[in-house]
């Protein structure tokens, strides 16, 4: 202010240059005197154009900066609260990493040495001469590795030759033992003790132990009851023979000219506790009969004489599913749901052969041919049709291409063919001793089929459908086709695998429903002849004999068997 007022009282002639000085050096003074420097201090432009610039990207560096000037902030002020290895440069991040060139040939040697030897060479360029790992065994072997003629083990082994080939139970030939070959590998008895308890507990843990246990515990225990005063007659016959006093000839090959409807109960056998599930006539002359039960017993009953039970058979542990006799009637099979097939003598009870897959058997069935009567075929609840052999208890053949449990299972073109069914609603047909089936019956109309028979005249297939029919297959040039229009109808058979049966002149067929009713059908007709109520549960089985006009035998879920005539 001072030097403006000079310059305003100043003479005009005072030049404007001379004013400016003296009031520079007034201000000068002034700011010496009486002024405070505040502002901090800052580098000016030719202070920072004289720092050299450094950027991290590149790989050159064409001045010599100090270790503050790489170390700053790229742009902006230093953070005060980073260290100085955060405020280090970075291209990744945990630090800067450029490329190196490495040998491939010695980090492999260096690698498989470390890895064979216990030592290798200290991989860091000022430490070259350094050995990492097990350095005692480094400075005994002085440092060699492997691909420096180091010996680990790898050498060929020497064998006990001899070449002369004029001794005989001597020559070895290139087939001689190595000199320390061990011939036999036995474990210390500590170690076998152990290796024996780690084997139990494996297998105790493993399922088939767990099912073989169970299987073992359901095995029951085998006996059988004679009922009879007398094992055999005055001339030393069995119960196995036909009587010659019935009156009715029990040839095998008579049949009745004409078939009647029974007209009334002839007997009743009781004897089971509980439901009957099959009935099975003795073969050829039809003088006795097989009943299984759910009270896990089966036994022989008498058709004619006094009718009474001949002999009990007690070896499942769970209710029996079916029986089926061989050709001759000597042996039976049993089929329970303890998962066992039995076979049985029927004359002495005794235990032949047991059968066991751990699978439920749904069905049994010899082989009709005498030839081949020691074979049978059972269809399991595992969707399989096994064929086994009577006299060995080995499995032959697996026929596996079902979708479901198989429930039954019938011979026919002269028994070089069978046809099975399951719950799949398939009928399928397979050749004897051949594991893939040649036709498949399946359509929307066809439901599942629990039980199947052949006809006598060996024309017909008949089987009991679960949509309340009776549905016939027809065999023509030995093929079986299935025919759709027509059927049984008129009982109430849904849910029930009740058998059907003919009668020996092919003019009727029966078959039992669910409220216990008998069913009689005329053949030709398809119409109902007559029904009546057999039993109080379930008519589970109903058979017609094979040599009486007008005989029938059957069995409920009520336990009690009738005859009807």
């Amino acid at each position: 202010m001072d030097a403006l007022r000079a310059y305003q009282n100043s003479d005009s002639e005072q030049s404007d240059d001379e004013m400016i000085g003296i009031a520079q050096g007034k201000s000068k003074t002034l700011n010496m005197e009486n002024s405070l420097l505040v502002a901090p201090d800052v580098q000016t432009k030719s202070a920072i154009n004289q720092i050299a610039i450094v950027d991290p990207k590149t790989k050159e560096i064409k001045t010599n900066p100090t270790y503050d000037q790489l170390f700053q902030p790229e742009s902006g002020p230093t953070n005060p609260f980073k260290s100085d290895r955060q405020k280090a440069q970075k291209n990744t991040l945990t630090g800067f990493v450029e490329p190196a060139h490495f040998n491939e040939f010695h980090f492999n040697k260096e690698i498989r040495s470390f890895d064979t030897l216990g030592y290798a060479r200290n991989p860091t360029a000022e430490k070259g001469t350094e050995f990492i790992g097990d350095k005692l065994k480094a400075e005994e072997e002085g440092g060699i590795s492997l691909f420096e003629h180091k010996k680990t083990g790898g050498e060929k082994r020497k064998r006990v030759r001899n070449a002369d080939a004029a001794d005989i139970d001597g020559f070895t030939g290139p087939w001689a033992k190595y000199e320390d070959e061990k011939t036999v590998a036995k474990p210390d008895p500590e170690l076998q003790k152990q290796m024996d308890e780690i084997v139990k507990k494996r297998q105790e843990k493993s399922r088939k132990f767990k099912k073989e246990q169970k299987d073992n515990e359901q095995m029951a225990d085998e006996s059988t009851t004679f009922h009879l005063r007398q094992a055999e007659d005055y001339q030393g016959r069995s119960f196995l023979h036909p009587p010659s006093f019935t009156g009715i000839n029990l040839r095998a090959d008579y049949v009745p000219e004409r078939c009647y409807v029974p007209k009334k109960l002839v007997h009743t056998y009781r004897g089971h506790n509980k439901s009957v599930n099959c009935l099975q006539y003795f073969p050829k002359s039809a003088h006795l009969f097989l009943s299984c039960s759910m009270d896990t017993k089966i036994k022989l009953w008498e058709v004619y004489g006094k009718q009474s039970i001949v002999r009990t058979y007690a070896g499942h542990k769970l209710p029996v599913r079916e029986v089926a006799f061989n050709n001759d009637g000597t042996e039976f099979l049993s089929a329970s749901f303890d998962r066992y097939i039995k076979l049985w003598d029927t004359e002495t009870g005794q235990v032949k052969q047991r059968f066991h897959t751990s699978h439920v058997p749904y069905c049994i069935k010899y082989h009709p041919d005498d030839d081949k009567n020691h074979m049978f075929l059972a269809g399991m609840q595992n969707k399989k049709i096994i064929q086994w052999d009577s006299r060995t208890n080995e499995i032959i053949q697996e026929y596996d291409r079902h979708l479901a449990p198989v429930n039954s299972i019938t011979f026919f073109d002269k028994n070089r063919r069978f046809c099975s069914t399951s719950d799949d609603k398939s009928v399928r047909i397979w050749e004897w001793e051949i594991p893939v089936d040649t036709k498949l019956i399946q359509n929307v109309g066809l439901h599942s089929i629990p039980t199947m028979t052949k006809s006598p005249n060996d024309r017909w297939v008949v089987g009991q459908s679960m949509d309340n029919r009776i549905v016939l297959f027809q065999l023509i040039d030995d093929k079986l086709r299935f025919a759709r229009k027509k059927a049984f109808r008129g009982h109430n058979a849904a849910g029930y695998a009740c058998n059907i049966d003919f009668s020996p002149d092919m003019s009727f067929i029966i078959s039992g429903d669910a409220d216990g009713k008998l069913f009689i059908w005329d053949w030709r007709t398809h119409k109902v002849v007559a029904k009546w109520t057999a039993h109080e549960s379930t008519c589970i089985a109903a058979h017609w004999h094979p040599h009486e006009k007008s005989k029938i035998i059957t069995a409920g879920w009520d336990g009690v068997i009738k005859m009807w005539n």
